[in-house]
């Protein structure tokens, strides 16, 4: 399913933090947002997921605007894995994964057998499966970011959407948890804080600024010494990964504007 943010502004307090952002995730699509901190990637996530919004502008789910859609069908297709999803009960593992399907359910309507094994997969997938007993808060800040990834999975959503997912994570589980995201054929918008695991993990990177989209395409059209400067304010050589062609960037330690 295609999603579809136009022309999306922010206002709160008087204080503007997205403006007029325009972007298009095709169906199937992994794309990046990134951009310095306080740039309005979150915000503009928020505006996804409903929990923001937008002052002004609209997101658009296939042929459908977002805001007018039952909440219980908006979660169906929307899952939200955030920077603030944590748990604050001790609820096991796989409880918390089974919440996922909550959209899909009335009540305390058990879940059926197929619901259960789409859980054991999901948990295994993010190699969780042997903590499906543990108390979520027993675990560390990576373990617990795979149990929610693992729960936004299981909500079967068409349209996924991650704030900062590799936080916490080594980097095994950064590099499978990107993969997955690039084969699970769900429509992607992402934020990443990494421009190196931006290159290698999306079709396609927007890049935020002051809550404004200064560029967007290809990672290589994208991820330019001149634009790494203008936005991050650091020097920055772009080379080729040695296995895959794309874009990787080396960073000088002195770098200044």
């Amino acid at each position: 399913m295609d999603l579809r943010l136009d022309a999306i502004s922010v206002v709160t307090d008087g204080r503007s933090l997205v403006s007029g952002l325009s972007l298009d995730v095709s169906d199937g699509q992994v794309v990046g947002l990134v951009g310095p901190n306080g740039s309005g990637k979150s915000t503009a996530l928020r505006c996804v997921y409903r929990a923001l919004r937008p002052s002004s502008g609209t997101v658009w789910v296939g042929e459908q605007e977002l805001t007018r859609l039952p909440l219980r069908r908006s979660a169906q297709t929307v899952a939200a894995m955030t920077q603030d999803g944590g748990v604050d009960f001790d609820f096991t593992v796989g409880e918390v994964v089974a919440l996922g399907r909550a959209p899909h359910l009335r009540g305390n309507q058990a879940l059926s057998g197929r619901e259960r094994e789409l859980c054991e997969r999901a948990m295994d997938r993010l190699d969780i499966g042997h903590l499906a007993h543990r108390g979520v808060l027993t675990l560390s800040g990576g373990e617990r970011q795979r149990v929610l990834l693992a729960r936004a999975l299981v909500q079967e959503p068409e349209i996924l959407v991650l704030d900062e997912p590799t936080n916490h994570l080594d980097v095994r589980h950064q590099v499978e948890l990107l993969s997955l995201l690039r084969e699970s054929g769900l429509t992607v918008l992402v934020v990443l804080h990494d421009l190196n695991l931006a290159a290698a993990a999306c079709d396609r990177i927007g890049v935020l600024s002051g809550g404004r989209l200064v560029a967007s395409g290809a990672p290589a059209a994208v991820l330019t010494p001149e634009l790494v400067g203008d936005v991050f304010g650091v020097r920055a050589s772009v080379v080729q990964h040695p296995l895959t062609g794309g874009p990787q960037l080396l960073y000088s330690l002195d770098s200044t504007r």
